[in-house]
Protein backbone atom coordinates (compact mmCIF):
# COMPACT_ATOMS: atom_id res chain seq x y z
CA UNK A 1 0.00 0.00 0.00
CA UNK A 2 1.12 3.50 -0.82
CA UNK A 3 2.02 5.66 2.24
CA UNK A 4 2.22 9.41 2.00
CA UNK A 5 2.63 12.54 4.60
CA UNK A 6 1.82 15.84 4.83
CA UNK A 7 3.59 18.01 6.78
CA UNK A 8 1.90 20.82 8.71
CA UNK A 9 2.84 24.03 10.68
CA UNK A 10 1.69 26.78 11.91
CA UNK A 11 0.10 29.37 9.18
CA UNK A 12 -0.64 26.62 6.76
CA UNK A 13 -3.52 26.63 4.51
CA UNK A 14 -6.44 24.78 6.04
CA UNK A 15 -7.97 23.82 2.56
CA UNK A 16 -4.59 22.60 0.97
CA UNK A 17 -3.75 20.74 3.93
CA UNK A 18 -6.76 18.38 4.84
CA UNK A 19 -7.99 18.35 0.99
CA UNK A 20 -4.92 15.61 -0.37
CA UNK A 21 -5.63 14.04 3.17
CA UNK A 22 -9.66 13.27 2.56
CA UNK A 23 -8.82 12.29 -1.46
CA UNK A 24 -5.60 10.09 -0.70
CA UNK A 25 -7.52 8.25 2.28
CA UNK A 26 -10.55 7.73 -0.08
CA UNK A 27 -7.84 5.90 -2.67
CA UNK A 28 -7.02 3.92 0.20
CA UNK A 29 -3.41 5.34 0.60
CA UNK A 30 -2.48 5.54 4.21
CA UNK A 31 -1.55 8.96 5.16
CA UNK A 32 0.21 10.87 8.03
CA UNK A 33 -0.64 14.37 9.12
CA UNK A 34 3.03 15.11 10.63
CA UNK A 35 3.50 18.48 12.57
CA UNK A 36 6.77 20.14 12.49
CA UNK A 37 5.77 22.34 14.85
CA UNK A 38 6.85 21.19 19.00
CA UNK A 39 3.21 20.01 19.60
CA UNK A 40 0.77 17.83 17.36
CA UNK A 41 -1.89 20.77 17.55
CA UNK A 42 -1.11 23.63 14.35
CA UNK A 43 -3.05 27.16 14.25
CA UNK A 44 -3.75 27.35 10.45
CA UNK A 45 -4.30 30.55 8.34
CA UNK A 46 -7.28 30.85 9.08
CA UNK A 47 -7.53 29.93 12.97
CA UNK A 48 -8.52 26.56 12.37
CA UNK A 49 -7.11 24.24 14.69
CA UNK A 50 -5.82 21.18 12.87
CA UNK A 51 -4.33 17.96 15.22
CA UNK A 52 -1.38 16.00 13.45
CA UNK A 53 -1.22 11.91 13.51
CA UNK A 54 2.31 12.47 14.42
CA UNK A 55 5.56 15.14 14.69
CA UNK A 56 8.58 15.34 12.55
CA UNK A 57 10.37 13.45 14.36
CA UNK A 58 8.80 10.60 15.36
CA UNK A 59 8.54 9.72 11.46
CA UNK A 60 10.64 7.64 9.37
CA UNK A 61 11.47 8.88 5.98
CA UNK A 62 11.92 6.23 4.21
CA UNK A 63 8.15 4.47 5.10
CA UNK A 64 7.00 7.41 2.60
CA UNK A 65 6.75 7.14 -1.29
CA UNK A 66 5.07 10.57 -1.48
CA UNK A 67 5.79 14.05 0.68
CA UNK A 68 3.62 16.75 0.34
CA UNK A 69 3.31 20.36 1.25
CA UNK A 70 0.26 22.94 2.09
CA UNK A 71 0.94 26.33 1.19
CA UNK A 72 -0.15 29.48 3.32
CA UNK A 73 2.88 32.09 3.20
CA UNK A 74 3.35 31.54 6.88
CA UNK A 75 3.15 28.13 6.85
CA UNK A 76 4.87 27.59 4.03
CA UNK A 77 7.67 29.89 5.94
CA UNK A 78 7.71 27.84 8.92
CA UNK A 79 8.22 24.43 6.19
CA UNK A 80 10.85 26.22 4.67
CA UNK A 81 13.05 27.03 8.04
CA UNK A 82 12.54 23.09 9.53
CA UNK A 83 15.88 21.78 8.16
CA UNK A 84 15.19 18.22 8.93
CA UNK A 85 12.02 18.14 6.13
CA UNK A 86 14.28 19.90 3.45
CA UNK A 87 17.17 17.77 3.70
CA UNK A 88 14.59 14.97 2.86
CA UNK A 89 12.84 16.51 0.40
CA UNK A 90 16.30 16.49 -1.45
CA UNK A 91 16.79 13.20 -1.03
CA UNK A 92 13.59 12.18 -1.94
CA UNK A 93 14.23 13.95 -5.43
CA UNK A 94 17.25 12.43 -5.72
CA UNK A 95 15.99 9.09 -5.64
CA UNK A 96 13.06 9.86 -8.01
CA UNK A 97 10.13 9.22 -5.21
CA UNK A 98 7.55 11.67 -4.57
CA UNK A 99 7.37 15.54 -3.69
CA UNK A 100 4.57 17.52 -4.23
CA UNK A 101 3.79 21.06 -2.98
CA UNK A 102 0.48 24.04 -3.44
CA UNK A 103 0.28 27.54 -3.20
CA UNK A 104 3.41 29.53 -1.60
CA UNK A 105 4.87 26.24 -0.97
CA UNK A 106 6.56 25.09 -3.86
CA UNK A 107 8.72 27.71 -3.13
CA UNK A 108 10.33 25.68 -0.87
CA UNK A 109 10.95 23.21 -3.86
CA UNK A 110 12.40 26.24 -5.83
CA UNK A 111 14.83 27.30 -3.09
CA UNK A 112 16.42 23.86 -2.54
CA UNK A 113 17.01 23.87 -6.61
CA UNK A 114 14.76 20.99 -7.35
CA UNK A 115 12.68 22.65 -9.71
CA UNK A 116 15.42 24.17 -11.87
CA UNK A 117 14.51 23.10 -15.46
CA UNK A 118 11.55 21.23 -14.31
CA UNK A 119 7.61 22.66 -15.29
CA UNK A 120 6.00 23.55 -11.84
CA UNK A 121 3.29 26.27 -11.24
CA UNK A 122 2.15 27.98 -7.96
CA UNK A 123 0.41 31.04 -6.79
CA UNK A 124 0.66 33.81 -8.77
CA UNK A 125 2.06 35.85 -6.38
CA UNK A 126 5.04 33.11 -6.32
CA UNK A 127 5.79 32.87 -10.04
CA UNK A 128 8.77 35.40 -9.88
CA UNK A 129 10.05 33.15 -7.18
CA UNK A 130 9.90 29.92 -8.76
CA UNK A 131 10.91 31.25 -12.15
CA UNK A 132 14.84 32.85 -9.76
CA UNK A 133 14.76 28.94 -8.78
CA UNK A 134 14.92 27.72 -12.71
CA UNK A 135 11.00 26.61 -12.76
CA UNK A 136 10.11 26.43 -16.28
CA UNK A 137 6.72 28.01 -15.11
CA UNK A 138 3.50 26.77 -15.96
CA UNK A 139 0.43 29.44 -15.93
CA UNK A 140 -2.20 28.32 -16.91
CA UNK A 141 -2.51 25.11 -15.17
CA UNK A 142 -3.85 23.90 -12.20
CA UNK A 143 -1.55 21.16 -11.05
CA UNK A 144 1.50 20.58 -12.74
CA UNK A 145 2.91 17.06 -12.65
CA UNK A 146 6.57 16.66 -14.13
CA UNK A 147 8.12 13.45 -13.05
CA UNK A 148 8.13 13.15 -9.43
CA UNK A 149 7.10 16.56 -8.31
CA UNK A 150 3.70 17.76 -8.18
CA UNK A 151 2.91 21.49 -7.89
CA UNK A 152 -0.31 23.66 -7.69
CA UNK A 153 -1.82 27.17 -7.47
CA UNK A 154 -3.64 27.57 -4.80
CA UNK A 155 -6.41 26.65 -2.38
CA UNK A 156 -9.24 26.84 -5.30
CA UNK A 157 -7.22 24.29 -6.71
CA UNK A 158 -6.85 21.81 -4.04
CA UNK A 159 -9.34 18.80 -5.21
CA UNK A 160 -7.41 18.96 -8.77
CA UNK A 161 -4.08 18.54 -6.44
CA UNK A 162 -5.55 15.53 -4.34
CA UNK A 163 -6.57 14.27 -7.51
CA UNK A 164 -3.08 14.39 -8.97
CA UNK A 165 -1.89 12.61 -5.84
CA UNK A 166 -4.13 9.97 -6.00
CA UNK A 167 -3.08 9.23 -9.97
CA UNK A 168 0.75 9.61 -9.18
CA UNK A 169 0.17 6.98 -6.37
CA UNK A 170 -2.63 4.84 -7.51
CA UNK A 171 -2.86 5.17 -11.34
CA UNK A 172 -5.43 7.40 -13.51
CA UNK A 173 -7.88 4.62 -13.01
CA UNK A 174 -8.65 5.38 -9.13
CA UNK A 175 -8.45 8.83 -10.18
CA UNK A 176 -10.82 9.05 -12.26
CA UNK A 177 -13.44 6.44 -10.37
CA UNK A 178 -12.18 8.58 -7.43
CA UNK A 179 -13.43 11.85 -9.49
CA UNK A 180 -16.40 10.25 -10.69
CA UNK A 181 -17.35 9.06 -7.04
CA UNK A 182 -16.92 12.92 -5.50
CA UNK A 183 -18.77 14.08 -8.38
CA UNK A 184 -15.69 16.88 -9.07
CA UNK A 185 -15.66 18.30 -12.37
CA UNK A 186 -18.67 17.85 -15.67
CA UNK A 187 -21.42 15.86 -14.44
Amino acid sequence: MAKAAVFIADGSEEVEAITPVDLLRRAKVDVDVVSIMPDLEITASRDVKIKADKKIDDINFDDYDLLILPGGVRGTNNLNACEELKKNLVKFNDQGKGIAAICAAPTVFAGLGLLNGKTSTCNPGFWDELCAGGANLIKDSKVVVCGNIITSQAMGTSVDFGLALVGYLCGEEEKEALRANIRFGEI
